[in-house]
Protein backbone atom coordinates (compact mmCIF):
# COMPACT_ATOMS: atom_id res chain seq x y z
CA UNK A 1 0.00 0.00 0.00
CA UNK A 2 1.54 3.35 -1.17
CA UNK A 3 2.03 6.34 0.96
CA UNK A 4 -1.07 7.87 -0.66
CA UNK A 5 -3.32 5.33 0.05
CA UNK A 6 -2.64 4.85 3.62
CA UNK A 7 -3.04 8.73 4.55
CA UNK A 8 -6.59 9.08 5.53
CA UNK A 9 -8.60 11.27 2.98
CA UNK A 10 -8.98 14.93 4.49
CA UNK A 11 -12.37 17.17 4.12
CA UNK A 12 -11.60 19.89 1.85
CA UNK A 13 -12.00 23.12 3.91
CA UNK A 14 -14.75 25.10 3.24
CA UNK A 15 -14.00 28.63 1.63
CA UNK A 16 -15.85 31.70 2.93
CA UNK A 17 -17.42 33.80 1.10
CA UNK A 18 -15.09 37.11 0.96
CA UNK A 19 -17.17 39.58 -1.13
CA UNK A 20 -16.59 43.35 -0.23
CA UNK A 21 -16.69 44.51 2.83
CA UNK A 22 -19.80 45.59 4.54
CA UNK A 23 -19.55 49.74 5.25
CA UNK A 24 -19.17 50.36 8.69
CA UNK A 25 -22.36 51.78 9.74
CA UNK A 26 -21.50 53.33 13.36
CA UNK A 27 -25.34 54.70 14.44
CA UNK A 28 -24.90 53.75 18.19
CA UNK A 29 -21.60 55.82 17.88
CA UNK A 30 -23.35 58.59 16.01
CA UNK A 31 -25.92 58.51 18.79
CA UNK A 32 -23.92 58.98 21.16
CA UNK A 33 -22.20 61.54 19.68
CA UNK A 34 -25.11 63.44 18.99
CA UNK A 35 -26.48 63.19 22.72
CA UNK A 36 -23.12 64.81 23.76
CA UNK A 37 -23.47 67.38 21.69
CA UNK A 38 -27.40 68.28 23.10
CA UNK A 39 -25.52 68.29 26.77
CA UNK A 40 -23.22 70.39 25.70
CA UNK A 41 -25.46 72.85 24.16
CA UNK A 42 -27.81 72.83 27.75
CA UNK A 43 -24.54 73.73 29.42
CA UNK A 44 -23.57 76.64 27.02
CA UNK A 45 -27.11 77.73 28.10
CA UNK A 46 -26.62 77.43 31.48
CA UNK A 47 -22.66 78.48 32.04
CA UNK A 48 -21.83 81.71 32.20
CA UNK A 49 -21.11 85.03 34.59
CA UNK A 50 -24.42 83.76 36.30
CA UNK A 51 -24.81 80.41 37.09
CA UNK A 52 -28.20 78.86 35.58
CA UNK A 53 -29.70 75.37 36.51
CA UNK A 54 -29.98 72.51 33.97
CA UNK A 55 -33.30 71.83 35.31
CA UNK A 56 -34.26 75.94 34.86
CA UNK A 57 -32.81 75.94 31.55
CA UNK A 58 -35.02 72.83 30.08
CA UNK A 59 -37.85 74.65 31.87
CA UNK A 60 -37.55 77.92 30.14
CA UNK A 61 -36.80 76.70 26.77
CA UNK A 62 -39.24 73.84 26.53
CA UNK A 63 -42.04 76.45 27.81
CA UNK A 64 -40.62 80.41 26.81
CA UNK A 65 -43.80 81.50 29.08
CA UNK A 66 -43.65 79.37 31.83
CA UNK A 67 -44.76 80.90 35.05
CA UNK A 68 -42.38 81.88 37.69
CA UNK A 69 -39.54 82.28 35.43
CA UNK A 70 -37.11 85.60 36.53
CA UNK A 71 -37.56 87.86 33.60
CA UNK A 72 -33.85 88.58 33.90
CA UNK A 73 -32.82 84.95 33.22
CA UNK A 74 -35.66 84.70 30.48
CA UNK A 75 -33.92 87.76 28.83
CA UNK A 76 -29.90 86.08 29.68
CA UNK A 77 -30.96 83.09 27.76
CA UNK A 78 -33.38 83.81 25.08
CA UNK A 79 -31.51 87.59 24.43
CA UNK A 80 -27.84 86.34 24.77
CA UNK A 81 -27.26 82.58 25.40
CA UNK A 82 -29.35 80.93 23.07
CA UNK A 83 -28.39 82.90 20.48
CA UNK A 84 -24.53 82.10 21.09
CA UNK A 85 -25.21 78.62 21.42
CA UNK A 86 -26.91 78.31 17.64
CA UNK A 87 -24.47 80.39 16.53
CA UNK A 88 -21.51 78.01 18.59
CA UNK A 89 -23.93 74.88 16.21
CA UNK A 90 -23.86 76.34 13.13
CA UNK A 91 -20.18 77.71 12.78
CA UNK A 92 -18.59 74.65 14.11
CA UNK A 93 -20.48 72.47 11.73
CA UNK A 94 -19.00 74.96 8.93
CA UNK A 95 -15.86 75.00 9.77
CA UNK A 96 -15.47 71.16 10.24
CA UNK A 97 -17.27 70.47 7.08
CA UNK A 98 -15.18 72.95 5.09
CA UNK A 99 -12.35 71.07 6.93
CA UNK A 100 -13.46 67.92 6.06
CA UNK A 101 -14.14 68.77 2.06
CA UNK A 102 -10.75 70.48 2.00
CA UNK A 103 -9.13 66.93 2.75
CA UNK A 104 -10.75 64.58 0.89
CA UNK A 105 -10.36 66.80 -2.46
CA UNK A 106 -6.76 67.42 -1.92
CA UNK A 107 -6.25 64.07 -0.21
CA UNK A 108 -4.33 66.35 1.60
CA UNK A 109 -4.32 65.62 6.06
CA UNK A 110 -2.99 68.88 6.54
CA UNK A 111 -6.05 70.78 4.32
CA UNK A 112 -7.90 73.24 7.03
CA UNK A 113 -9.26 76.78 6.01
CA UNK A 114 -7.21 77.90 8.58
CA UNK A 115 -4.50 76.44 7.31
CA UNK A 116 -4.44 76.83 3.71
CA UNK A 117 -5.17 80.75 3.64
CA UNK A 118 -8.90 80.68 3.47
CA UNK A 119 -9.69 81.95 6.59
CA UNK A 120 -7.21 84.84 6.20
CA UNK A 121 -8.15 85.74 2.44
CA UNK A 122 -12.21 85.80 4.34
CA UNK A 123 -10.66 88.20 7.17
CA UNK A 124 -8.84 90.21 4.44
CA UNK A 125 -12.19 90.65 2.12
CA UNK A 126 -14.02 91.83 5.08
CA UNK A 127 -10.98 94.22 5.95
CA UNK A 128 -11.36 95.77 2.45
CA UNK A 129 -15.04 96.13 2.41
CA UNK A 130 -14.60 97.79 5.89
CA UNK A 131 -11.83 99.72 5.32
CA UNK A 132 -12.08 100.81 1.72
CA UNK A 133 -15.90 100.79 1.19
CA UNK A 134 -17.21 101.59 4.24
CA UNK A 135 -19.33 98.68 4.20
CA UNK A 136 -20.63 96.99 7.69
CA UNK A 137 -23.26 94.73 7.18
CA UNK A 138 -23.18 91.67 7.21
CA UNK A 139 -24.96 90.95 3.92
CA UNK A 140 -22.72 93.55 2.74
CA UNK A 141 -19.03 92.45 3.44
CA UNK A 142 -19.91 88.58 3.57
CA UNK A 143 -19.62 88.72 -0.72
CA UNK A 144 -15.98 90.24 -0.22
CA UNK A 145 -15.16 87.42 2.41
CA UNK A 146 -16.70 84.58 -0.46
CA UNK A 147 -14.08 86.39 -2.60
CA UNK A 148 -11.14 86.45 -0.17
CA UNK A 149 -11.72 82.93 0.41
CA UNK A 150 -12.25 81.34 -2.86
CA UNK A 151 -9.14 83.30 -4.20
CA UNK A 152 -6.64 82.27 -1.55
CA UNK A 153 -7.46 78.89 -2.07
CA UNK A 154 -6.96 78.81 -5.70
CA UNK A 155 -3.47 80.88 -5.03
CA UNK A 156 -2.61 78.29 -2.49
CA UNK A 157 -3.42 75.13 -4.79
CA UNK A 158 -1.68 76.76 -7.61
CA UNK A 159 1.64 77.65 -5.39
CA UNK A 160 1.21 74.18 -4.09
CA UNK A 161 1.45 72.59 -7.32
CA UNK A 162 4.42 74.32 -8.89
CA UNK A 163 7.83 72.53 -9.36
CA UNK A 164 8.71 69.21 -9.93
CA UNK A 165 6.30 66.42 -8.35
CA UNK A 166 3.61 68.28 -8.66
CA UNK A 167 1.42 68.92 -5.70
CA UNK A 168 2.12 67.19 -2.20
CA UNK A 169 0.34 67.57 1.22
CA UNK A 170 3.62 69.21 2.33
CA UNK A 171 3.77 71.47 -0.43
CA UNK A 172 0.24 72.50 0.15
CA UNK A 173 0.61 72.93 3.23
CA UNK A 174 3.99 75.05 3.22
CA UNK A 175 2.00 77.71 0.44
CA UNK A 176 -1.13 78.08 2.41
CA UNK A 177 1.09 79.20 5.45
CA UNK A 178 3.22 80.78 3.26
CA UNK A 179 -0.33 82.56 1.48
CA UNK A 180 -1.88 83.32 5.28
CA UNK A 181 1.18 85.28 6.65
CA UNK A 182 1.66 87.21 3.47
CA UNK A 183 -2.52 87.89 3.65
CA UNK A 184 -2.24 88.68 7.21
CA UNK A 185 0.32 91.25 6.49
CA UNK A 186 -2.09 93.28 4.32
CA UNK A 187 -4.87 92.70 6.30
CA UNK A 188 -2.88 94.52 9.49
CA UNK A 189 -1.47 96.96 7.25
CA UNK A 190 -4.88 98.25 5.96
CA UNK A 191 -6.63 98.17 10.04
CA UNK A 192 -4.11 99.74 11.13
CA UNK A 193 -5.15 103.09 9.12
CA UNK A 194 -8.82 102.63 9.71
CA UNK A 195 -9.35 102.60 13.15
CA UNK A 196 -13.46 100.93 12.43
CA UNK A 197 -11.82 98.42 10.33
CA UNK A 198 -9.37 97.75 13.65
CA UNK A 199 -12.10 97.13 16.26
CA UNK A 200 -13.47 94.24 13.77
CA UNK A 201 -10.41 92.65 13.19
CA UNK A 202 -9.60 92.48 16.66
CA UNK A 203 -13.09 90.28 16.95
CA UNK A 204 -11.83 88.19 13.93
CA UNK A 205 -8.49 87.89 15.16
CA UNK A 206 -9.25 85.78 18.45
CA UNK A 207 -12.55 84.18 17.56
CA UNK A 208 -15.71 84.99 19.05
CA UNK A 209 -19.27 83.38 19.30
CA UNK A 210 -20.39 86.72 21.30
CA UNK A 211 -22.39 89.80 19.97
CA UNK A 212 -24.75 88.29 17.19
CA UNK A 213 -28.12 87.78 17.77
CA UNK A 214 -30.99 86.05 16.10
CA UNK A 215 -31.41 88.44 12.70
CA UNK A 216 -27.79 87.82 12.34
CA UNK A 217 -27.93 84.45 12.69
CA UNK A 218 -31.02 84.44 10.12
CA UNK A 219 -29.23 86.29 7.21
CA UNK A 220 -25.92 83.95 7.40
CA UNK A 221 -28.42 80.53 7.95
CA UNK A 222 -28.92 79.89 3.98
CA UNK A 223 -25.33 80.25 3.10
CA UNK A 224 -24.56 77.93 5.42
CA UNK A 225 -27.43 75.59 4.20
CA UNK A 226 -26.73 75.73 1.25
CA UNK A 227 -22.77 74.84 1.35
CA UNK A 228 -23.66 72.17 3.95
CA UNK A 229 -26.10 70.70 1.44
CA UNK A 230 -23.53 70.78 -1.58
CA UNK A 231 -20.62 69.25 1.19
CA UNK A 232 -23.12 66.12 1.80
CA UNK A 233 -24.36 65.68 -1.82
CA UNK A 234 -20.31 65.59 -2.77
CA UNK A 235 -19.70 62.61 -0.45
CA UNK A 236 -20.02 59.94 -3.29
CA UNK A 237 -18.11 61.44 -5.01
CA UNK A 238 -15.33 61.66 -2.31
CA UNK A 239 -15.11 57.96 -1.89
CA UNK A 240 -13.88 57.99 -5.39
CA UNK A 241 -11.52 60.72 -5.56
CA UNK A 242 -9.83 59.00 -2.39
CA UNK A 243 -9.02 55.99 -5.31
CA UNK A 244 -7.44 58.88 -7.97
CA UNK A 245 -8.81 61.00 -10.05
CA UNK A 246 -8.23 58.04 -13.05
CA UNK A 247 -10.32 55.76 -11.24
CA UNK A 248 -13.19 58.48 -10.47
CA UNK A 249 -13.02 59.23 -13.48
CA UNK A 250 -13.57 55.54 -14.82
CA UNK A 251 -15.97 55.16 -12.29
CA UNK A 252 -17.81 58.06 -14.06
CA UNK A 253 -17.50 60.22 -11.95
CA UNK A 254 -16.88 64.24 -13.56
CA UNK A 255 -13.61 65.16 -11.34
CA UNK A 256 -13.77 68.80 -12.35
CA UNK A 257 -17.57 68.96 -11.82
CA UNK A 258 -16.90 67.82 -8.19
CA UNK A 259 -14.12 69.52 -7.37
CA UNK A 260 -15.61 72.64 -8.58
CA UNK A 261 -18.86 71.86 -5.96
CA UNK A 262 -16.56 71.19 -3.05
CA UNK A 263 -14.52 74.24 -3.81
CA UNK A 264 -18.07 75.81 -3.64
CA UNK A 265 -19.30 74.63 -0.72
CA UNK A 266 -15.62 75.44 1.02
CA UNK A 267 -15.84 78.91 -0.11
CA UNK A 268 -19.89 79.48 1.67
CA UNK A 269 -18.94 77.54 4.42
CA UNK A 270 -15.57 79.27 5.66
CA UNK A 271 -16.22 82.59 3.77
CA UNK A 272 -19.70 82.77 6.08
CA UNK A 273 -17.76 81.32 9.37
CA UNK A 274 -15.35 83.71 9.71
CA UNK A 275 -17.70 86.61 8.67
CA UNK A 276 -19.61 85.70 11.65
CA UNK A 277 -17.47 84.44 13.95
CA UNK A 278 -13.87 85.32 12.98
CA UNK A 279 -10.40 83.24 13.02
CA UNK A 280 -10.73 80.02 14.24
CA UNK A 281 -8.30 77.27 13.74
CA UNK A 282 -7.98 73.81 14.41
CA UNK A 283 -11.81 72.50 14.42
CA UNK A 284 -11.43 71.90 10.45
CA UNK A 285 -7.98 70.33 11.00
CA UNK A 286 -8.38 67.91 14.10
CA UNK A 287 -12.21 66.72 13.42
CA UNK A 288 -12.61 65.35 10.42
CA UNK A 289 -9.35 63.00 11.63
CA UNK A 290 -10.98 62.25 14.74
CA UNK A 291 -14.26 61.36 12.64
CA UNK A 292 -12.36 59.00 10.42
CA UNK A 293 -11.19 56.90 13.72
CA UNK A 294 -14.50 56.27 14.06
CA UNK A 295 -15.80 55.63 10.41
CA UNK A 296 -13.01 55.12 8.61
CA UNK A 297 -12.49 56.77 5.04
CA UNK A 298 -16.73 56.37 3.98
CA UNK A 299 -17.22 60.09 3.25
CA UNK A 300 -21.16 59.23 3.62
CA UNK A 301 -20.35 58.60 7.24
CA UNK A 302 -17.20 60.98 7.82
CA UNK A 303 -19.39 64.20 6.96
CA UNK A 304 -22.21 63.76 8.93
CA UNK A 305 -20.49 62.69 12.08
CA UNK A 306 -18.00 65.45 11.31
CA UNK A 307 -21.15 68.14 11.70
CA UNK A 308 -21.67 66.74 15.00
CA UNK A 309 -18.09 66.17 16.94
CA UNK A 310 -16.90 69.87 15.63
CA UNK A 311 -20.04 71.59 16.98
CA UNK A 312 -19.44 70.14 20.03
CA UNK A 313 -15.43 70.47 20.27
CA UNK A 314 -16.59 74.89 19.85
CA UNK A 315 -19.00 74.48 22.16
CA UNK A 316 -16.90 73.22 24.84
CA UNK A 317 -13.95 75.43 23.62
CA UNK A 318 -16.25 78.60 24.43
CA UNK A 319 -17.87 76.82 27.43
CA UNK A 320 -13.87 76.84 28.87
CA UNK A 321 -13.66 80.51 28.22
CA UNK A 322 -16.42 81.63 29.78
CA UNK A 323 -15.31 79.91 33.00
CA UNK A 324 -11.27 80.29 32.76
CA UNK A 325 -11.03 83.94 33.35
CA UNK A 326 -14.56 84.68 34.86
CA UNK A 327 -16.23 86.92 35.20
CA UNK A 328 -14.70 88.05 31.50
CA UNK A 329 -14.07 85.43 29.45
CA UNK A 330 -11.11 84.25 26.86
CA UNK A 331 -12.09 83.91 22.94
CA UNK A 332 -13.54 80.78 21.64
CA UNK A 333 -10.68 80.50 18.96
CA UNK A 334 -8.25 80.62 21.59
CA UNK A 335 -9.33 77.84 23.66
CA UNK A 336 -10.13 75.67 20.33
CA UNK A 337 -6.02 76.08 19.62
CA UNK A 338 -4.98 75.26 23.13
CA UNK A 339 -7.79 71.94 22.46
CA UNK A 340 -7.21 71.24 18.92
CA UNK A 341 -3.11 71.88 19.31
CA UNK A 342 -2.05 69.36 21.24
CA UNK A 343 -4.66 66.95 20.35
CA UNK A 344 -3.42 67.03 16.81
CA UNK A 345 -0.16 66.15 17.72
CA UNK A 346 -1.00 63.05 19.63
CA UNK A 347 -2.72 61.85 16.12
CA UNK A 348 0.12 62.82 14.37
CA UNK A 349 2.29 61.09 16.43
CA UNK A 350 0.25 57.86 16.37
CA UNK A 351 -0.79 57.75 12.57
CA UNK A 352 1.78 58.27 9.82
CA UNK A 353 -0.52 61.32 8.30
CA UNK A 354 1.07 61.13 4.73
CA UNK A 355 -2.33 60.64 2.56
CA UNK A 356 -5.26 59.61 2.70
Amino acid sequence: MTTEQAAPARRPTPIRATGRRRPTRPVGLFAVASTVLVVLCLLSVAVGSRQIPLDQVVRILLDRAAGGTDPQIDAIVWGVRLPRTVLGLLVGMALGLSGALMQGLTRNPLADPGLLGVTAGAALGIVVAIGSFGIATLYGYIWFAFAGALLASMVVYLLGGLGRGGSTPVKVALAGVAVTFLLNSVTSAIVLRDPDALNRYRFWAAGSLSGPDFGTIGQLLPFLAVGAVLALATAPALNSLALGDDVAAALGRRVGLVRLQGTLAVTLLAGAAVAVAGSIVFVGLVVPHVARLITGPNHRWLLPFTMVLAPSLLLLADIVGRVVARPSEVGVGVIAAFIGGPFFIMLVRRRRLAEL
